[in-house]
């Protein structure tokens, strides 16, 4: 069995496994060590013991995966190196203590036959699979005991590799520079946390389980909060400075001349026009400081909807745009104390300083 076919093991086992916890076994750790040839022989004799005690034993003692070790980086001469990854026994070792269940036994996949075929082989057992590992280990040592033939010198190819990497489309290219560098380092980080995760998930399953959904809780709440934030920030939206306030809009007219009318319109003991212009009067200045955007085709709960919950001016708004509603829209009688009142709110909203400036009404 080539080094090739024994690096493609995983990805097959992987893509082949139906539970969450074995797909979490078969993910490489992103860590190897490198070893010669002597080593990675080694190597495998003491994975060949393990996977014989494992199958002998079949418990958490003798099948556990962090017996394995590490993947081994192992030199193929000229330079070149090739990384051996175990992920496959480590999810077999990781399922070995279940029972032989064919549908639950990991690495039950049917192999592809020829076209036309109308059966399919049925799936083995861990059992079975463990036997098939010893197997595979004992070919990949005797393998690593045959002297390793030189490697073709690809000149052909590697001259064709560069015209074509030489193209229009390819000229974008860049070789990995220091955030590449640290992104890589960040992943393999994160993929020793899961292997982790993983181990304990062997040892101990429910802490494994509350460590990775409370991981993906912490994440999800961090994800509600930050969006919260954003639309509560872009809720109210600013209008720049040069822009003026549109055609009709409440802030078209000065603040001061709404003001002027709710004073005249009290001192002739027209209440409900008073309050009126009290209300506008409020929303002209408003919009003039850009809390919001001018649109005069807003109704007033429009209006105090654009102001934010937290916003100390949205209390006495609410307050104000209820009386007017009450007073203008819903007929209700209205009187030299209920204008008093809502002079009062709406004195607030436009500055007391301003409103005495202003005479602001009787």
């Amino acid at each position: 069995m080539s080094l090739i076919r024994s690096s493609a093991w995983p990805m097959l086992a992987l893509a082949c496994l139906g539970g969450l916890a074995t797909a979490r076994a078969d993910q490489p750790s992103g860590r190897w060590r490198d070893v010669s040839m002597a080593d990675y022989r080694a190597h495998l004799e003491v994975l060949s013991t393990l996977t014989a005690a494992c199958a002998r034993g079949r418990d958490l003692v003798s099948c556990d995966p962090g017996l394995l070790g590490e993947d081994d980086r192992v030199p193929l001469g000229a330079g070149d190196h090739r990384v051996v990854r175990y992920g496959w026994l480590r999810v077999l070792f990781a399922r070995a203590m279940e029972k032989d269940a064919a549908a639950n036994a990991p690495g039950n996949f049917v192999k592809p036959g020829p076209v036309g075929a109308s059966a399919a082989e049925k799936p083995r057992t861990t059992s079975q699979l463990l036997l098939e590992a010893q197997a595979r280990i004992a070919s990949d040592l005797k393998q690593a005991m045959e002297t390793p033939l030189p490697l073709p010198q690809h000149a052909r190819e590697q001259a064709v590799m560069r015209q074509v990497l030489a193209e229009r489309e390819f000229r974008g290219l860049k070789k990995p520079d220091r955030t590449d560098s640290l992104l890589e380092r960040f992943a393999n980080w994160l993929n020793r946390v899961f292997a982790g995760l993983n181990n304990l998930h062997v040892h101990s399953r429910w802490l494994g389980w509350a460590l990775t959904y409370g991981f993906l809780a912490l994440v999800g709440v961090g994800l509600v909060v930050a969006l919260l934030r954003l639309e509560r920030r872009w809720r109210v939206r600013l209008v720049p400075e040069s822009d003026g306030p549109a055609p009709g809009a409440a802030s078209a007219r000065y603040w001061q001349l709404w003001l002027a009318d709710a004073r005249q319109a009290a001192g002739e003991g027209r209440w409900r026009e008073a309050i009126h212009f009290l209300y506008w009067a409020a929303i002209s200045r408003l919009e003039s400081k850009r809390l919001w955007p001018a649109d005069r085709a807003r109704t007033p709960r429009e209006y105090l909807a654009l102001v934010a919950i937290d916003d100390p001016r949205r209390a006495p708004l609410s307050s104000l745009t209820g009386d007017f509603e009450r007073i203008w829209y819903g007929g209700r009688a209205a009187g030299e104390g209920d204008y008093r009142r809502a002079k009062e709110v709406a004195a607030g909203l436009i500055g007391e300083a301003a409103m005495d400036a202003q005479g602001g009404g009787r």
